[in-house]
């Protein structure tokens, strides 16, 4: 099976497209180059190094850009030939993504702070091509800190329309202002703002004030809180506290807020008597009818979602109590690399639980949860091992599709 014509995503199909786009306009933009080949090692006494540079400084340029988003560096183009593509898989000088990785490693870049930077290749009209994406960051700009074949120290390059910086120049002042707002932050809305900020942990502190609000010491109209009062609409169980120690349940409400407009809110809960404190997971079901109403439900959340920032923004992994709360919590929460992997797993699991369910049941432990008045525990129990067979299913899915 030739992989290359796989797409394991909808970021890899959302480049191919993208591509294919790209090429039909038949000019280079100010996210976007084109190359014929890859970059040619020559063996020319003194010169065998110049694709590093070369790739070196495409790379440092792209991820300066100026329209903030992932940029390309599409091989397998010929400008010079109406745009038309050129087949690079037999180019001896092609690069997969670990050779890029390699590269960029130990080259001197300012504070260790390197792109990202993944090779794709896609199959155009059986032509296959290669795609140096360029991913993304906040972490602009990027720069040397030491000179490396004429790739000077401190010199800061980026891409204007089509047109990288020269090598032996620095970008204008007002471009290298632009990408220094981007690294703190000072480019983003409130909402974008904050979301930056809490990934930024060690930079909240605590009000001297209030011991439920916290603010950003570099920005302290931003803080966020939760309430010590249980909301009056939510005081019952789920099923994903009696696993804890203390299964008892004590919700809350965070609030965050920029000074006194609040930006974000979620339920939030107490584990194990206090000792873990997290956002509501999300919510989502499987359906099996043609009405689509959900069959069972699930908790889980998204890496790269507000509501799991949080979670991690209030966890205390140096607190051994709150490790043990987070592992017992975890087992019945499922965790997405991306809401592309989600999507793709509901899918899965619509196609095969009624038969890979069957085969896991039985190495499913049977969950004991204590007797409580008022609610059905085979209901909690169900809903228990229905969410350990899909931590199950998601192993052998994620395993599936590295295989492919």
């Amino acid at each position: 099976m030739n992989n290359e014509l796989i797409f394991e995503d909808n970021n890899e199909l959302k480049v191919y497209k993208e591509v294919c786009s790209l090429i039909r306009l038949k000019q280079e933009g100010d996210y976007w180059d084109f190359k014929k080949q890859w970059y040619v090692k020559r063996n020319d006494k003194g010169h065998d190094k110049d694709h590093v540079m070369h790739l070196l400084i495409d790379i440092i340029c792209m991820a300066n850009n100026l329209v903030n988003r992932d940029t390309y560096i599409i091989i397998g183009v010929d400008e010079e030939n109406d745009f038309s593509i050129h087949d690079i898989s037999e180019d001896k000088n092609r690069l997969n993504t670990q050779k890029i990785v390699d590269i960029l490693k130990d080259k001197p870049f300012a504070g260790g702070r390197r792109p990202v930077v993944t090779v794709e290749p896609i199959c155009i009209h059986g032509i296959t091509i290669d795609v140096i994406v360029i991913h993304n960051s906040m972490n602009t700009p990027f720069y040397l800190s030491k000179d490396f074949l004429g790739i000077k120290a401190a010199n800061i390059y980026t891409r204007i329309q089509n047109t990288n910086t020269p090598i032996d120049r620095t970008a204008d002042d007002q471009y290298v202002e632009y990408l220094w707002k981007k690294r703190f932050g000072l480019l983003l809305s409130p909402l974008e703002k904050v979301e930056y900020y809490l990934q930024r942990k060690d930079c909240w502190e605590q009000s001297p004030v209030y011991d439920n609000v916290k603010y950003y010491r570099y920005a302290p109209e931003y803080t966020i809180q939760y309430s010590y009062d249980d909301p009056e609409e939510r005081n019952g169980y789920e099923y994903y506290l009696l696993n804890q120690v203390d299964a008892r349940p004590s919700w809350t409400v965070i609030e965050i807020k920029y000074h006194q407009t609040v930006l974000k809110n979620f339920d939030a809960v107490f584990l194990d008597g206090g000792r873990h404190f997290s956002p509501v997971p999300e919510m989502d079901g499987i359906s099996f009818n043609e009405y689509g109403s959900w069959d069972f439900s699930y908790r889980y959340w998204v890496r790269e979602s507000f509501s799991y920032i949080v979670h991690v923004f209030y966890f205390d992994r140096n607190n051994y109590e709150a490790r043990i709360a987070e592992e017992r919590f975890l087992e019945n929460v499922l965790i997405f690399e991306s809401e592309e992997e989600h999507k793709s797993f509901n899918k899965y699991v619509t196609c095969r639980w009624k038969k890979d369910s069957k085969r896991i049941a039985p190495q499913v432990r049977k969950p004991f949860v204590p007797d409580i008045s008022g609610y059905n525990m085979d209901v909690f129990k169900k809903e228990i091992q229905n969410t350990e067979i899909l931590q199950y299913m998601l192993s052998e899915f994620r395993t599936l599709t590295e295989e492919i």
